[in-house]
């Protein structure tokens, strides 16, 4: 990158930092708490993990129905902070709540509010993108975020850890170590937002119509229609391919513990396995990006989607924890990579003015599409009490998603020598 990063560039990087924390505690801590609360009001381990399948795929639902509409809304001259603003807070404050959940049920309710808000606010702040760099930076801008996510978000993480696992040691209930360390990671994202809530103007917009959510309807019509057109055939596979391979990997991010727990992993071995996985993802994340500066980023992203292929295949036979350990440093090397280069590779081909709109599709192809992964593994795990057979269909889901990538591409060679 040429020079260094802007005061705003970094302060958009910061974000990932903090919301990257509730990302990992959704992940490993949330996961295996839900599965103790789960136990004591006997219920089965298979029935856990469906519910808590059911459960993501309820909140990417309403993601899906929400987003493009909100998204629309929030390219409407001044309307893009507030809602990010609104959804942010939704999350943070849904993440203490959680606290305060003692049953199970009442647990789920909680964490569908809380993860909802959470993915509601990447729509606007994906689509900011356009706003803090310039299109030859966002590779690597959009690298980075991801990479200072994982890595800070170790900070609360490894806190929350010291509390958990050593509260009789310092003197304090599970209870209370639990929501001490839900109160940290919220506190924690709103101390990396704030920056950015201060500092962040809406340079690319549309002006403001006489009722917003009637002509944001009216847009998302349009886009849709637009999808069919002939120049717009890159944008259209893109988002096809993404549907499906990027399905997989929200889908192992989500499920990794809950189905290294269903396979005889101890529930130490999971969490510091993950943990590592932040730790090496960001040194991966930093290099990819700037090796996208001197190839392609679509020879990369489908670089990514095959290795991500292989980890889903070899997963089918895992049960032991170093094969546990072994794909946990794969996933590292491609996370970052395969996330940050499809968001930058999305935002070079959409109308800058209309980012939020379009990210809100995005999100409906992306975060929305997990709940079928999640889905088929809640369903899978219930009709077998086996979680491997979700896993068998998500591996089949990266090789659909390489082939309408590549279909893009070809689309984008096509459209660009006209």
């Amino acid at each position: 990158m040429a020079g260094k990063m802007t005061r705003l560039e970094k302060q958009w990087i910061l974000y990932d930092v903090g919301n990257s924390a509730f990302t990992m505690l959704c992940t490993t801590i949330i996961p295996i708490y839900f599965k103790n609360i789960a136990e004591a009001g006997n219920l089965a381990d298979s029935d856990s993990t469906a519910f808590l399948s059911f459960t993501l795929s309820l909140s990417t639902i309403l993601v899906a129905i929400l987003g493009p509409t909100l998204g629309t809304m929030a390219d409407t001259k001044n309307y893009k902070k507030p809602l990010f603003v609104s959804s942010f807070l939704v999350g943070a404050i849904g993440c203490m709540a959680m606290a305060f959940a003692s049953k199970w049920l009442a647990f789920l309710a909680v964490f569908c509010v809380a993860r909802t808000g959470y993915q509601l606010s990447l729509i606007f702040y994906d689509s900011m993108l356009t706003d803090v760099t310039t299109e030859e930076r966002m590779d690597e801008i959009s690298s980075q975020g991801y990479a200072w996510g994982y890595i800070g978000s170790c900070v609360p993480f490894i806190a929350s850890l010291v509390l958990i696992l050593g509260a009789d040691t310092i003197g304090i209930s599970g209870g209370l170590a639990m929501t001490l360390a839900l109160f940290l990671n919220a506190i924690w994202w709103a101390a990396m937002t704030i920056p950015l809530i201060r500092s962040y103007r809406q340079i690319h917009y549309v002006e403001k119509a006489g009722h917003p959510v009637k002509e944001s309807l009216s847009r998302i019509v349009d886009v849709v229609k637009g999808l069919g057109n002939e120049g717009n055939r890159q944008l259209l596979f893109f988002l096809i391919g993404f549907f499906f391979y990027i399905d997989g990997v929200y889908t192992i991010i989500d499920l990794a513990t809950t189905y290294g727990s269903d396979v005889g992993i101890s529930d130490t071995d999971l969490v510091l396995a993950l943990l590592m996985t932040q730790i090496v993802a960001f040194p991966c994340a930093i290099a990819f990006g700037k090796i996208a500066k001197k190839f392609e980023n679509g020879r990369l992203i489908k670089i990514s989607i095959l290795a991500y292929f292989c980890i889903a295949v070899f997963a089918l036979q895992l049960d032991k924890a170093w094969e546990f350990w072994f794909l946990a440093v794969c996933v590292a090397v491609f996370q970052g990579t395969i996330q940050a280069l499809s968001r930058s590779y999305f935002a070079k081909i959409i109308p800058k003015e209309k980012s939020s709109e379009y990210f809100g599709f995005y999100d409906i192809f992306g975060k929305g599409a997990a709940f079928i992964g999640t889905t088929v593994m809640g369903v899978s795990t219930m009709l077998t009490g086996n979680s491997r057979y979700g896993v068998a269909v998500l591996s089949l889901m990266f090789l659909v998603g390489f082939f309408f990538f590549r279909k893009a591409e070809k689309c984008g060679g096509r459209e660009a020598a006209n």
